[in-house]
């Protein structure tokens, strides 16, 4: 089993995105399952409707998970677990106010050291603890730190080492009763049979925890790990929220395609055999082994050149449904604009300023008239130089006359590719296209 663990307490990153989608890529390879796991436990964080928008924007990119689940449905394997420990020896109960913690981080910060709790409620005694829950005193739950380092081999960054001191006595269940971040997610990868986790590298600080927790718990069994660089912006920092790429959902506003998306992020940092692909493409040649372990740098202008291919690749009559038609001359139409178009937000204003009413006015106002007015009561023309000469015989307008204004009252802009080319396209729609605003 392969998963993707998004929390629903923002708008999906990109980088989140680049993760599910590895995750799933393997997973079809390796014949595994692929399950979407909402790490939902942290309740003062949670957005509400941010977990539909998780499955909704998934379902765009066609990366469909054979198993849906919330972590908070398994709070009591959690709970149980964590007692478990605890039980055992391997973990105690801490009854530290934010206060006095707040006052160990201080003096810490005083003393220029790392901070790392005191430990001063690992040794309670069995009355102690009876006390705290009679009186039924706030409590955490803290597993004991590890004496030994630990190791593991990165697929992506080799072999990490993390010395016993770096590890502390952390908590793995809350006042509340919920269970902390490493807690849930290292319980639920090994109840769930993940075999393989590739995730961000924001993560690598979490794994020694959750192998910890995992060993302390007696799982004997190897899950891999994979976390994948970092994202530069067009700057070369760290891309966050005020970076408005960074958003999927604003690439998809936009007017980016999910699959020049997905070719945009699998290309990021990696060995490919072409240029541009798809997604199934990807699934038969992408090889985790081969993603370079250097942060990758956000090209905006790149994703707007695959765009721009994709668009191109696409079917004539699947692209005008897009812009509310059914008509694969109408894709045609859009695609004739790729040269200085490349997103369809941008080819919507194209296609929506032919077809809008014309402000008949300025300069070239009387003649846009005296145009409409013949081509709406002509006869249909099928090639460009009828509808020309007939309008030449009709109006008298020839030279800049003519077609200055001919552009404006057609596309709407004064400036575009050839009206010859354009007419091609347009020639059925020519009378609802031709029509001054009244």
């Amino acid at each position: 089993m392969l998963r993707f663990a998004p929390s629903p307490t923002g708008d999906m990153h990109i980088g989140n995105l680049r993760v599910a989608l590895m995750n799933y890529i393997v997973a079809k390879q390796r014949g595994e399952g692929f399950l979407l796991r909402i790490e939902d436990t942290d309740k003062a964080r949670n957005i509400e409707g941010k977990d539909a928008e998780i499955k909704e924007l998934l379902e765009k990119f066609a990366i469909h998970p054979d198993q849906v689940l919330y972590q908070s449905e398994h709070l009591h394997r959690h709970q149980e677990l964590a007692v478990r420990l605890v039980e055992e020896g391997k973990a105690f109960l801490c009854v530290c106010t934010e206060e006095e913690l707040e006052a160990e981080r201080e003096r810490a910060k005083a003393e220029k050291r790392p901070y790392r709790y005191s430990g001063r409620c690992a040794n309670l005694s069995a009355e102690e603890i009876a006390r705290i829950r009679d009186k039924k005193i706030p409590y955490t739950i803290r597993i004991r730190k590890p004496l030994e380092p630990i190791t593991f081999t990165d697929r992506i960054k080799g072999e990490i080492t993390t010395q016993p001191g770096e590890v502390d006595h952390f908590v793995i269940l809350r006042a509340d009763g919920t269970p902390t971040y490493n807690f849930a997610c290292a319980v639920d990868d090994m109840l769930g049979g993940v075999t393989l986790v590739i995730r961000g590298e924001d993560h690598v600080s979490n794994t020694p925890k959750q192998i910890h927790i995992r060993r302390m718990l007696g799982f004997t069994e190897e899950i891999v790990y994979a976390h994948l660089p970092i994202i530069l912006n067009e700057a070369g920092k760290k891309m966050s929220k005020r970076d408005d790429a960074s958003s999927v959902k604003w690439l998809l506003e936009q007017g980016f395609l999910p699959d020049a998306i997905i070719n945009y992020l699998l290309l990021l940092g990696n060995q490919t055999p072409t240029e541009v692909f798809t997604l199934p493409e990807a699934i038969e040649w992408f090889d985790l082994d081969k993603l370079s372990r250097s942060p990758a740098r956000f090209d905006l202008d790149r994703l707007r050149h695959l765009n721009r291919e994709h668009l191109r690749r696409m079917d004539e009559r699947t692209l005008s449904t897009l812009f509310g038609f059914a008509d694969a001359e109408i894709g045609k139409l859009a695609k004739l604009y790729l040269e200085e178009a490349s997103t369809l937000e941008e080819l919507r204003v194209k296609i929506g300023a032919i077809f809008a009413p014309k402000g008949c006015e300025g300069e070239w106002g009387e003649e846009m008239r005296a145009l409409s007015e013949a081509i709406l009561s002509a006869p249909y023309f099928e090639d460009f130089e009828s509808f020309k000469a007939d309008l030449i015989e009709r109006t008298g307008l020839k030279g800049k006359r003519l077609f200055k204004p001919l552009r404006l009252l057609l596309t709407g802009a004064e400036h575009g590719p050839e009206l010859s080319d354009i007419y091609k396209y347009i020639k059925s729609y020519v009378t609802e296209v031709a029509r001054c605003q009244p």
